[in-house]
């Protein structure tokens, strides 16, 4: 498989670029059908560049799942599943202790913050991805608003090892994991599957609006400190395909973003990153796309100045009273009687109480080790 001139060593275009390439967007359409056929265009391009045309078979999940902890409103447990034969997604499952079903679901992809492997870690895990405090808090605290969340590893990260995060397969396999992720998600008891939410930060975000625009069957999507105009992604896992461009598409990821509209949108941004321009450049391009649809209600911005890059609690408190307003979740049973956010007991100390595969439960001898053998896999369950 040729792999496409690499994107990720830098920014794709300056902000005056950025506002350019907008400003030229918004041309081609004034209607929602035009915008509903740029769209159209923009999805068939990016599952080609994805290599995801046509998608791989669904074959089984044969889901592993293990580990449980009960905690204060909410179990954690840990998974696997495959989303190709021999290649595995690892995960932590969260469900809230109480709730009536059905329940909403959440996805929650990581971004790169941490990562340092360490020779103490259990079967040399990095310790930052879905490991981070800040990732369990928020999937935590989402459980005990009445949702089913999914955390995983980005592919070379946490648990996942058969492949390195480097590999040319890696933005393709992440946007297919993540379409496996939801197939787990929607498989689980009691979830709704009209009331399914995705959130993520950084390279977690781009996760989201890529997901969220692929995959109608995502209601919500709050993708955080990522949507920029004129910046691409800082990973191969991001920006190393042509999705962004095609001799029948131009596109960036704010357009890519819009692609959401008509279902409810919260960007989150600050002012430390390539995200400060949110207010007066994304945002309006975003707004005008859910105009078309008289819906400039379900699409919400929240800057935060002095902010830094991350998914910290200034970002997860807009995000948990938009997913609880959209996705119908217990917003009370999360906030003190001053209205702050009680987190605690959120974050498990013992990182390998959350490792799925340990050497009491070893990853299945069958998995596919190496980029070879997982490409080899990926083309097969194309039917190529």
């Amino acid at each position: 498989m040729a792999q496409a001139k690499a994107l990720f060593n830098e920014p794709r275009q300056t902000e005056d670029q950025g506002r350019e390439q907008l400003a030229a967007f918004a041309k081609t359409f004034s209607n929602k059908a035009e915008w509903e056929a740029r769209a159209a265009t923009n999805r068939d391009e990016i599952l080609k560049a994805a290599h995801l045309v046509p998608l791989p078979a669904r074959g089984p999940l044969a889901p592993i799942v293990n580990g449980r902890q009960d905690r204060k409103g909410y179990s954690v447990e840990n998974f696997a599943i495959e989303v190709l034969p021999g290649f595995y997604y690892t995960g932590n499952l969260y469900r809230p202790s109480g709730g009536t079903k059905p329940l909403a679901g959440v996805l929650c992809p990581h971004g790169h913050a941490g990562g340092t492997a360490s020779a103490d870690d259990p079967n040399g895990v990095r310790r930052g991805g879905r490991f981070l405090p800040y990732t369990q808090t928020r999937a935590a605290t989402l459980a005990r608003m009445g949702a089913v969340v999914l955390t995983y590893d980005m592919v070379g990260w946490g648990e996942s090892s058969q492949v390195e995060h480097d590999d040319p397969l890696v933005q393709t396999l992440q946007i297919w994991g993540n379409m496996r992720c939801l197939d787990f998600l929607l498989s689980l008891d009691g979830v709704d599957p009209k009331r399914i939410g995705v959130t993520g930060e950084s390279g977690g975000g781009t996760q989201t609006f890529l997901l969220t625009a692929l995959d109608p069957r995502v209601a919500v999507a709050a993708p955080i400190v990522m949507v920029s105009a004129h910046f691409f992604g800082g990973c191969q896992c991001e920006s190393s395909l042509p999705i962004h461009h095609s001799d029948r598409h131009d596109t960036n990821n704010v357009d890519i973003a819009a692609m959401t509209a008509p279902r409810p949108l919260l960007l989150v941004s600050d002012g430390s990153d390539w995200t400060k321009n949110v207010p007066g450049v994304e945002f309006p391009y975003i707004w005008s796309v859910y105009r078309l649809y008289g819906a400039t209600g379900r699409c919400e911005s929240v800057f935060l100045a002095d902010e830094p890059h991350d998914y910290g609690p200034s970002k997860r408190a807009p995000m948990y009273r938009f997913f609880a307003k959209h996705l119908k979740l217990d917003l009370k049973a999360v906030q003190k009687d001053d209205g702050a956010f009680d987190e605690a007991d959120a974050a498990v100390p013992d990182m390998e109480s959350l490792c799925v595969f340990t050497k009491d439960h070893p990853r299945p001898a069958s998995a596919l080790m190496g980029s070879k053998a997982v490409a080899e896999a990926f083309e097969k369950a194309k039917g190529k």
